[in-house]
């Protein structure tokens, strides 16, 4: 299960370092690529604000 980032998404880059496979790209909202998600829940850990969920 892939995850993704919600509407709460404050840009703030902590989801991009955290992840091992490259699958976050940035803009106003970050946007994960369900085709490269391993759903290893490391973004969702490191999300502050809990905008990361899984689909």
């Amino acid at each position: 299960m892939a995850y993704k980032i919600t509407d709460e998404c404050l840009a703030c880059g902590a989801c991009i370092d955290s992840c091992p496979v490259e699958a976050i790209s940035e803009g106003d909202i970050y946007k994960i690529d369900p085709a490269k998600c391993e759903s290893c829940g490391a973004c969702a850990d490191a999300c502050p604000t809990g905008a990361i969920v899984e689909e």
